[in-house]
């Protein structure tokens, strides 16, 4: 379940500089502003990430890029009431970053990741693309739940 999702993550944070037909990366929000001289893109207010395979709404998106430019992404960083979803699931939280260097991506913030058939919650959910593991943390105290069905 995880796993699926955050490929299309990677899909959306490992696309954005790169504008192909076939991996379109569509980013609309009410502001935005471009610091050249930080290496820094950032969109405000009512923000949505769309691609083919997965849509990302926030309040807030950074994009830090590098040397090369903005196809050079060195981090992706989406604020407030983060939404992403893909066909088979819907996942939340209040920010969520990816590091396209150690594929690693963090959702935290009372995180919840739904399917069809399940439904997990917890603080922070840490994904290493390197290592193909998930984990969901109680951090703080906070407890991991989840709840399965056999629909």
């Amino acid at each position: 379940m995880i796993a699926r999702l955050v490929l299309a993550l990677i899909l959306v944070f490992s696309t954005l500089g790169i504008a192909r037909a076939a991996n379109e990366v569509t980013i609309t929000g009410d502001n935005f502003t471009i610091d050249e001289a930080n290496h820094h893109a950032t969109f405000k207010g009512n923000v949505v990430v769309k691609t083919p395979s997965v849509d990302l709404w926030a309040e807030q998106v950074v994009i830090a890029y590098g040397e090369k430019g903005t196809t050079d992404v060195q981090s992706f960083e989406a604020t407030g009431q983060v939404r992403i979803k893909t066909s088979e699931q819907d996942a939340s939280g209040e920010k969520a970053v990816y590091d396209p260097a150690t594929e690693v991506l963090h959702l935290t913030g009372n995180v919840t990741v739904t399917n069809a058939t399940s439904k997990l919650t917890g603080p922070e959910l840490v994904v290493n693309l390197k290592t193909n593991t998930s984990t969901f943390t109680g951090s703080k105290g906070g407890r991991v739940t989840g709840v399965f069905s056999s629909k």
